[in-house]
């Protein structure tokens, strides 16, 4: 598979039995786990949830790779116009397969995400791009988010304004859901390209859907060998092993550690700044999805284990005194590259000096690996648990194999906690809270005003 799972860390023989898992809590959580596959694989079947699906790709992936190839060298920026989970996979895989700093080189333009509405952020990416030169892709499940309306609509005026309104419909893609949302009914309306979000597909779950396949294409990625790698991930989740499903065994692990062990914080620790994009893409997806106030039963749990991301080696200078000597109730997930792309070595030239002629001849790669694994190692004697995903190489395969990993890992461990991991209930009354704000039009709306009005009552005192 070219992704492979160290769990030593987590096992009470390493952290001590308070803090790590023991063999006998493993081999007592295997039914619980089986239970959470078969859980889910009901979920699937029924068709409520569709994430697994996405790695077959289709006729929208088809015609993304079409368009891409037609719209190769035609621009120099691809301006995405999202938030959560419609621009963070995009940034993923920007991160990934380019580098945290993309050159645009090859033809391949360089992506611009607007995921905020800081008019400072919009103000200086509108003065970065050329209008003739950038193709502006907006994304919106629900095709009603106020943040990517209003981003939207300042960039569509933009455009028009420097390409005239003809030819800015030509450069303008939209990624929706199907039969319902304002934005489905601007993009009938305008007539702009369209491709679709499943409806039983989550944002947090659809960067192998259009909303990252279409921006990953833009910019010169290899989209099928992205699904390729998810869809042999998938098959590996849908095994009934528990020695073998990493999905599962790591979701299985990370359970026992919160219910048993009390560790309501998880640090997504990746040594690899390739994958930094991929750490904030996973701080959505565990948060949202296991962040819950009620169990399917409807008893109140506030269930939900808090992600954190830190990068190797730079937060080992900001944050791992916290984590050697602070509270004890974090697990460490590590995110390791066997082979990096390139390396570089420091000049074999010793200055006689003791702090520097040790790593002259020594290659960055090297001294990577080895902050990891002493990080590791610092970890588990203070008695913090730790575990480890070593990808091969960052690639598109390694890439669509590993968030296809995250995703089917945070399926099962909503499942392990019984609750919903595919709602997000508490999202929706802030989003509400805005369109009362705003002005929206209709009742609906102005009970959010009404209601906002006595929380500023309340905070007058």
């Amino acid at each position: 598979m070219g992704i492979r799972f160290d769990e030593t860390n987590l096992r009470a023989r390493m952290v001590g039995a308070t803090h790590g898992v023991t063999d006998e809590e493993i081999s007592s959580a295997a039914p619980f786990a089986q239970k959470a596959l078969a859980g889910f694989r009901k979920l699937y079947e029924s068709g409520e949830v569709g994430f697994p699906d996405l790695p077959k790709g289709g006729a929208d992936i088809d015609e993304i790779r079409a368009l891409a190839t037609r719209l190769k060298g035609s621009y120099d920026t691809v301006c995405l116009v999202g938030i959560g989970g419609s621009a963070l996979g995009a940034w993923a895989l920007d991160c990934g397969l380019r580098g945290p700093h993309p050159v645009q080189s090859g033809g391949a333009p360089r992506l611009v995400i607007l995921d905020n509405v800081d008019p400072e952020l919009i103000g200086l990416a509108l003065r970065t791009m050329k209008p003739k030169k950038t193709l502006v892709v907006a994304i919106a499940k629900s095709g009603a988010t106020a943040e990517t309306v209003a981003t939207f609509l300042i960039v569509k005026s933009w455009l028009e304004a420097g390409v005239g309104a003809k030819r800015a419909k030509s450069q303008i893609l939209i990624v929706t859901s199907e039969g319902r949302g304002d934005l489905k009914v601007l993009a009938t309306q305008e007539k702009y390209p369209t491709f679709h979000l499943p409806n039983n597909v989550g944002g947090r779950f659809s960067v192998l859907s259009a909303v990252g396949i279409l921006p990953a294409a833009l910019i010169g990625a290899d989209v099928r060998k992205l699904l390729k790698g998810a869809a042999a991930m998938t098959t590996l989740a849908w095994t009934d092993d528990f020695e073998t499903n990493t999905p599962l065994r790591a979701a299985t692990l990370h359970w026992l550690l919160i219910a048993k062990k009390k560790k309501p914080i998880q640090v997504a620790f990746p040594y690899s700044n390739r994958l930094w994009g991929t750490a904030f893409w996973f701080r959505q997806l565990w948060a949202e999805s296991l962040g819950k106030k009620h169990n399917r039963a409807g008893k109140v749990i506030h269930a939900g284990q808090t992600p954190v991301a830190a990068l190797g080696t730079t937060d080992q200078h900001s944050q791992v005194q916290l984590y050697m000597e602070g509270p004890n109730d974090k697990v460490f997930s590590f995110w390791a590259v066997a082979k990096a792309r390139e390396d570089v070595k420091v000049p074999d030239t010793k200055p006689g000096l003791e702090g520097f002629d040790y790593l002259c001849g020594k290659s960055m790669a090297k001294l990577l690996d080895a902050e990891r694994r002493s990080t590791e190692a610092a970890l588990a004697e203070n008695e913090r648990p730790n575990c480890t995903f070593v990808l091969d190489k960052v690639d598109e395969e390694h890439l669509g194999a590993f968030f296809q990993l995250m995703e089917f890992e945070t399926a099962f461990a909503g499942e392990l906690m019984n609750i919903n991991a595919f709602d997000q209930e508490g999202v929706e009354l802030g989003k509400k809270f805005t369109f009362g704000l705003m002005g929206r039009k209709g009742a609906q709306h102005q009970e959010f005003r009404d209601r906002f009005a006595g929380y500023e009552t309340r905070r007058k005192g």
